[in-house]
């Protein structure tokens, strides 16, 4: 078992005008919303403890969430981002390696929780899922890393960071910033080479905007 973090305090600004009066991740894709789907991901790969994030709408999220077994990391004053909210939600997850996921994918193919658990090493501090910018749906920009003959990651190349990863979280306590992102701690891991990626063998789409919404069920429904 692994502790996980779903990230789901953003603001949504992309997915205007359905983020008016609701959080993204209770926006349905399928017939599901999207923190659903990915919470059954993580039980099905045998994730504990969960916990999840919220900010923006965030007593919507609470209460979607009431009775589950999900813990709540609420960031009521400034949102913290993915770094500052992973470092505050550490308590609630424990010691060791996490695994954190991004709620606004969708997935097609194998379990990538569940690979990325069965890739781990212990000479890695962090493995991100990665997607080829060819097959990233709805994706709009260039990619963000290479991969070298190892697995290890570089900034820039033809692959995107597919939103879930296993990462050692001790540096993030070095970081003085209370907001910021995770690529803070990222650039630090790939400098020293224990950032490394796998490759989703499967379908995977950005759910970051209303138009990828029909497009992500075309996926699931080929899938």
């Amino acid at each position: 078992m692994r502790p996980l973090m779903i990230f789901a305090a953003g603001l949504g600004t992309r997915m205007r005008p359905l983020t008016d009066s609701r959080p993204k991740p209770l926006i349905r894709v399928g017939g599901m919303t999207l923190l659903d789907r990915a919470l059954e991901m993580a039980r099905s790969a045998g994730c504990a403890p969960i916990a999840v994030n919220t900010h923006y709408l965030g007593d919507q999220i609470a209460s979607h969430l009431a009775g589950q077994d999900v813990a709540i990391s609420r960031e009521p004053g400034a949102i913290l981002d993915t770094g500052g909210g992973l470092r505050q939600a550490l308590p609630l997850l424990g010691r060791g390696p996490v695994m954190t996921l991004n709620p606004d994918v969708v997935w097609t193919g194998p379990n990538p929780l569940s690979a990325l658990m069965a890739a781990w090493r212990d000479d890695m501090d962090a493995l991100l899922a990665l997607v080829p910018l060819a097959r990233a749906t709805a994706r709009i920009g260039a990619g963000d890393f290479g991969l070298d003959d190892a697995g290890r990651v570089a900034r820039a190349g033809d692959h995107v960071y597919a939103g879930a990863q296993i990462i050692r979280p001790d540096r993030l306590a070095g970081i003085p910033d209370s907001a910021f992102s995770l690529n803070r701690l990222w650039d630090l891991l790939i400098a020293q080479g224990t950032a490394f990626g796998l490759v989703h063998d499967g379908g995977w789409c950005d759910v970051g905007r209303p138009e990828a919404i029909p497009m992500a069920e075309a996926m699931l429904a080929d899938g």
